[in-house]
């Protein structure tokens, strides 16, 4: 091949060359340490491998090449520019060094080329970069490379200063190298799926040979998702699709669906259909130990405490998740957490669900998203917009009518003084409403308005906890005044627990939350030990209110006396468990199946097999969750057009 006499060619040409020959050294390693997995088809592996590698060189040295053809020659010409590419030579050969062994470890242990697990990684960075300082000699790894690097940076000066020393072209040759670099990393993009190497049909390894490492690495961060079947145990489609009807086997339901998992049912109500507001706060992390009346000794929770005594309080719920978009996509869509980002962050995936929100808005609710923030974080409008609410954020309201704000959005006084006048608005005109909101102030860095509580603001947790307390009790009290209180439906849950890490994977008690139900005028007050989960709330909210309809919710109606077996269903984006009141069972990627006996005690783990009764339940679970979203069955659809497909 002809060398290019363009000086930045030259060097860019070099540059990329260097990063190929890692590329393709890495793939030759995995390969030769996998060589009976991936079978004999070598040149298929590196020929479909190669045009990945170029695709994502093209596309991932754009930005030096605008700068290489774009240079002034004064500049070009200078000690500086001279310096500037010698240092990002060393350095991006660093990089590419330190990533190749990176994704030999990341192989080692997953047998995959970077996703969104490396991807999770970078979301529990304490805990990883301790793990990694515990498990590999960092230190000496780093120096190690740091050699290698310096070693192939004397080996390379002679070609280094070969292409410096070589002639640069007029702008305009410059330029149109630079249009024709454009367009080979647009058609690059087009042609040449990522996300689904690659040629290789049949076998996995095949396939993960075939892809680039640091593109999937980058592309995880939108595609937040793992492929369930490749990552974790299975069963076959009719054993799993038996299970989830038998734990979903209500007395009122009727399974429509076509395929064995999909668990798609009529719910018909007993009873006249009742149609009372409903107000549904979801906290921010408030864990359920903060309420005094759980023991905690500080005064932090006095209105939640006297609420207690005066609603249907559930002393045995949990949260799904640790992070708000988990908690939103469970109770809005009543989803287990499957692997990977949740639903509502899965941009171009995160609509047209059969969500609370929808089923309400078909039978004349105005269904409303309330959030105190802006609603593009987490993007939560797109999710909510998507799935048949309309959306209030603190981009919606004006300056005048926020008292006080921070980084994460509007006080929870002004989020419910907007609740209010959205209540008062839909009952002057005779529409019953379902407002969900999302609460901001019990978060980092915990700020709130002057002169409410006793705890200065910016305190910390407890000074958070006890400000969000006092304004729910001010909320409570305000409604209290409005002549649609006593046919409204109040309801206060978590979106998570202030904080989940523990000894295990998943440790159960801290993923407790409070779940308050309060209608004064017809629900009793008790308390309700039944153990339940986020995923649960929808189907309980649609059976208080007598209401029949198509559901694909994978809860249940907490009230009814269906003797169906207990679960709750917990996750951290990896592992995925199911607890039933005593025993917890987890899946974690690469098939990983265990056991943790008495989970709320002692807590002992052991490796079971997947014939284990507590596991199919867990993988029936999260096995139909993943097979009905990708297979589109949670999809939303007007009841008439359910009729006509019944029939």
């Amino acid at each position: 091949m002809r060398v290019p006499r363009s000086a930045p060619l030259r060097y860019l040409l070099l540059l990329t060359g260097v990063w190929l020959a890692i590329f393709t050294l890495t793939r030759l390693t995995l390969l030769l340490t996998h060589l009976d997995e991936a079978g004999h088809a070598y040149l298929s592996v590196f020929a479909v491998g190669l045009a990945y590698d170029l695709g994502f060189l093209l596309y991932a040295a754009l930005p030096l090449a605008i700068y290489l053809l774009l240079c002034p020659p004064r500049l070009w010409h200078s000690r500086v520019n001279r310096i500037v590419l010698q240092l990002i030579l060393g350095l991006s050969i660093f990089v590419m060094l330190f990533t190749a062994v990176a994704e030999w470890l990341f192989w080692d242990e997953f047998g995959v080329r970077f996703n969104f697990i490396a991807v999770d990684y970078l979301v529990y960075s304490d805990e990883v970069l301790n793990n990694i300082l515990e498990s590999y000699p960092i230190a000496l790894l780093l120096s190690v490379l740091g050699v290698v690097t310096v070693a192939l940076c004397l080996l390379l000066r002679k070609t280094f200063n070969a292409a410096l020393n070589a002639p640069l072209p007029a702008f305009r040759l410059r330029a149109l190298s630079l249009i024709v670099l454009f367009v080979l990393a647009g058609l690059g993009t087009q042609f040449i799926d990522q996300e689904h190497p690659r040629g290789q049909d049949g076998n996995a390894y095949q396939r993960e040979l075939a892809s680039n490492g640091p593109y999937q690495f980058f592309a995880a961060f939108r595609n937040n998702e793992l492929d369930y079947p490749q990552f974790y145990g299975t069963l076959p489609q009719a054993e799993a699709g038996a299970q989830m009807h038998a734990e979903l086997n209500e007395a009122d339901a009727r399974f429509i669906g076509k395929e064995a998992q999909d668990i798609r049912r009529t719910i018909v109500a007993s009873g006249q259909r009742r149609t009372p507001n409903i107000v549904l706060v979801t906290i921010e992390s408030l864990s359920a130990k903060y309420l005094g009346s759980n023991g905690d000794n500080r005064n932090l929770t006095p209105n939640l405490d006297a609420l207690r005594k005066q609603s249907l309080y559930f002393n045995n719920f949990y949260a799904t998740g640790t992070r708000t978009d988990r908690g939103l996509e469970a109770i809005t869509l009543s989803m287990p957490p499957t692997p990977g980002r949740s639903i509502v962050k899965r941009i171009g995936r995160e609509s047209g669900f059969a969500s609370l929100g929808q089923q309400l808005a078909e039978v004349g609710y105005d269904s409303v998203f309330v959030y105190g923030g802006r609603g593009y974080f987490d993007n939560m409008n797109a999710f909510f917009s998507g799935n048949g609410y309309r959306v209030v954020d603190q981009s919606s309201v004006k300056e005048s009518d926020i008292s006080f704000k921070n980084a994460w959005g509007m006080s929870d006084e002004d989020l419910y003084a907007q609740a209010l006048q959205l209540a008062d608005a839909d009952h002057a005109n005779q529409v019953p409403f379902f407002l969900q909101l999302m609460t901001t102030s019990n978060h980092r860095p915990y700020t709130y308005p002057n002169g409410r509580i006793d705890i200065p603001s910016g305190n910390g947790r407890e000074g958070a906890v006890k400000y969000t307390d006092y304004a729910i009790g001010r909320f409570l009290d305000q409604a209290r005044g409005k002549p649609w209180f006593d046919n409204t439906l109040f309801i206060f849950v978590a979106d998570h627990t202030a904080g989940s890490a523990g000894k295990e994977d998943l440790p159960v008690q801290n993923y407790q939350i409070p779940l308050f139900i309060h209608a004064p005028k017809w629900i009793e007050p008790r308390e309700e030990g039944k153990l339940a989960s986020q995923i649960d709330l929808a189907p309980t909210v649609l059976g208080l209110l007598n209401m029949s309809y198509t559901s694909t919710f994978f809860g249940r109606d907490l009230l009814r006396e269906d003797p169906l077996a207990p679960r709750v269903v917990i996750g951290n984006y990896q592992h995925l468990g199911l607890f039933d009141g005593q025993d917890l069972a987890i899946l974690s990627p690469r098939g990983g199946l265990r056991v943790h006996e008495q989970a709320l005690g002692a807590s002992q783990e052991r490796q079971v097999d997947i014939d284990n009764p507590l596991i199919k339940r867990a993988i029936a679970y999260y096995q139909s969750a993943s097979y009905s979203f990708t297979q589109h069955l949670l999809e939303w659809a007007p009841q008439t057009q359910v009729a006509a497909a019944v029939k």
